[in-house]
């Protein structure tokens, strides 16, 4: 569940054409300059992950309102994730546990220290430039004509000792990602996920991001 947690990290913003992108940074300053004038995001991450030692189908939606700090992700899929929600704030990290009707509070502190990718910021998920100014990355390699192009980069957690790595597709025809990678130390994929409908400024709340059962029982950690 925590691994999870990383994919939307590197969901990137759909940006305005431009001159082609040659190194990670040059990337990375896009997405920036795109995230300026998106007041919310939205989007699918839907593939396999390996949880519990076996490859299981992954299927959430993520919903960001990066200028008020606040954050949903929704699961559809495995089932026993299912209608399971975590929402997250600069202070908190909420999770709705569907089958128990509980809500489980956590520092944003404690969850980013046992995730494996400290100074992870889960507000700004939909903001990739923010959130891997914490990391170092790399473009791995081009692919495709001019205006067609795909860019694959690579991050990894800065001052962690941590050798987990994230990967990201970005096409040039629309600047927008296509497929995320969490890659363990080992080198083995522990989750490959394609994004899909891709959607800024949708008219999000922060009311309707924040909303979880009333009558759910509030578990502190």
């Amino acid at each position: 569940m925590k691994n999870l947690l990383l994919l939307p990290v590197l969901a990137l913003a759909a940006l305005s054409s431009g001159a082609g992108a040659q190194t990670a940074q040059d990337i990375l300053n896009r997405v920036d300059s795109a995230q300026k004038s998106a007041k919310d995001v939205s989007f699918r991450l839907s593939g396999t992950a390996s949880l519990e030692s076996s490859a299981q189908k992954i299927d959430l939606t993520v919903k960001s309102i990066p200028a008020q700090n606040v954050a949903r992700l929704q699961f559809l899929a495995p089932d026993a994730l299912a209608d399971n929600v975590v929402v997250a704030d600069k202070n908190e990290v909420r999770q709705y546990l569907f089958l128990t009707n509980q809500i489980t509070v956590t520092p944003v502190s404690k969850v980013t220290g046992s995730a494996g990718f400290g100074g992870l910021d889960f507000t700004q998920l939909s903001n990739a430039a923010t959130l891997l100014s914490q990391y170092s990355v790399k473009l791995l390699g081009t692919t495709g004509a001019a205006g067609n192009r795909l860019f694959q980069l690579e991050a990894t957690p800065k001052g962690t000792g941590s050798t987990d790595k994230a990967r990201v597709w970005i096409t040039e025809a629309g600047w927008r990602p296509t497929r995320l990678q969490l890659v363990s130390s080992g080198n083995k994929v522990l989750a490959d996920l394609n994004v899909s409908s891709y959607k800024i400024n949708g008219g999000l709340t922060a009311a309707k991001l924040r909303a979880l059962p009333k009558d759910a029982e509030i578990i502190r950690q």
